[in-house]
């Protein structure tokens, strides 16, 4: 997901759904999230929570990159991407995304990514 600050300057928000228990495990935020930070992330959450089985991933230059699929070949998780224009494949994820959307990114004024990180971590809370 992409929004942007009151100053204009632009910034990206990845979310991590468990697709069983459709808890939000993560929600992170940064001016820019390519392949390498996207790796970073689930470095972190593999750390924390264990390493998923597979990840179900849209079709986005991150999530195709070279980074990202040998990083899941290394540690042996399946990617299953959706089929392009098909969102209703990743049916869990784009009802948090929406609900993101609609209950944090539509309903504030950001002026700093910290405020965009603080409601965020407050919001996760609320909704898992």
């Amino acid at each position: 997901m992409s929004d942007t600050l009151y100053s204009g300057h632009r910034y990206r928000v990845l979310n991590v759904i468990d697709e069983g228990t459709r808890e939000a495990m993560d929600i992170s935020i940064a001016t820019s999230l390519p392949a390498g930070r996207v790796v970073r992330v689930l470095d972190a959450f593999v750390a924390e929570h264990g390493k998923p089985r597979r990840i179900r991933v849209d079709n986005g230059s991150e999530m195709t990159s070279t980074a990202f699929v040998e990083w899941c070949e290394r540690h042996k998780i399946q990617i299953v991407y959706i089929q392009p224009g098909k969102p209703n494949q990743n049916a869990y994820i784009e009802r948090l995304n929406r609900s993101f959307r609609h209950e944090v990114l539509d309903a504030n004024l950001f002026r700093t990514l910290s405020e965009v990180r603080e409601i965020a971590w407050a919001w996760q809370i609320s909704y898992n």
